[in-house]
């Protein structure tokens, strides 16, 4: 049960969210269905999905995994992308899919504290959500962390890789 992942998953890295409580952590879980529903398809996704701060009252878990989830990659980055790629197309996008599992594209701040707890996509990279100003004009962002710095790159919003996926955050 994915409850029981997230609490061994919780206990296994305090540094994440020292000072947290699982109880508290688990009360809002199990109050929450399609929260615990989102999680789970995270982590059935190569997300491994923990808490890694709070926002306000609620906690936010994000994709904890060493490199980008392997079940998300090779991806563009929205549907608009995805419908102007006419020749060879990914299978899909990250937006459309965070969207559809109630997940949030990480933010390059969420990217970067996500850095500040681990190192992550060594050898990947990961979308992240796209200020409107770059995405009107067809790009879109990603980062990664090579020589020990973590990097915001642009490319084509309909670009795919298969070394490049998409980390979210859910708040509960």
């Amino acid at each position: 049960m994915i409850i029981e992942t997230l609490k061994n998953r919780f206990e296994s890295n305090m540094l994440r969210h020292a000072g947290f409580r699982w109880a508290e952590v688990e009360s809002r879980l199990l109050a929450n269905s399609e929260a615990l529903a989102a999680l789970e398809w995270m982590d059935e996704t190569g997300g491994e999905p923990d808490v890694t701060g709070r926002n306000g009252e609620k906690f936010v878990f994000a994709d904890c995994s060493a490199e980008s989830p392997s079940g998300r990659r090779s991806l563009c980055y929205d549907d608009a992308a995805l419908k102007a790629r006419k020749k060879n197309p990914p299978a899909g996008c990250a937006d459309d899919q965070a969207q559809k599992h109630g997940i949030a594209l990480m933010t390059e701040e969420q990217y970067r504290h996500l850095q500040t707890l681990g190192e992550f996509d060594l050898k990947t990279s990961s979308w992240i959500l796209t200020p409107e100003s770059i995405r009107s004009l067809g790009g879109a962002l990603f980062c990664e962390r090579r020589y020990g710095t973590v990097f915001v790159f642009h490319n084509g919003a309909d670009s795919y890789y298969s070394m490049r996926g998409w980390r979210g955050t859910i708040e509960v």
